[in-house]
């Protein structure tokens, strides 16, 4: 029982994460601004830090394909 729930907070957390890093690669995209990674001055966290970020862009691209091509939403200029 006890493992159930640190499993479900685990997936949460995770899921946080990703929304985190799904909103600020939009903010990448919309407005050119994105973490400094080369202030990073460890390689290791850097480059952790870099597959997240493309993680969240990654999110991305998927969910703006899937709302794509659902008839719930529609492209406006």
């Amino acid at each position: 029982m006890l493992l159930v729930g640190r499993l479900t907070q685990l997936t949460h957390l995770a899921f946080d994460a990703l929304l985190v890093a799904m909103v600020l690669a939009g903010v990448k995209r919309s407005t050119g601004l994105a973490p400094a990674l080369a202030k990073i001055k460890n390689r290791d966290l850097r480059a952790l830090a870099s597959s997240y970020l493309e993680l969240g862009e990654w999110a991305m691209d998927f969910s703006v394909v899937f709302m794509g091509r659902s008839s719930a939403f529609e492209r406006r200029r």
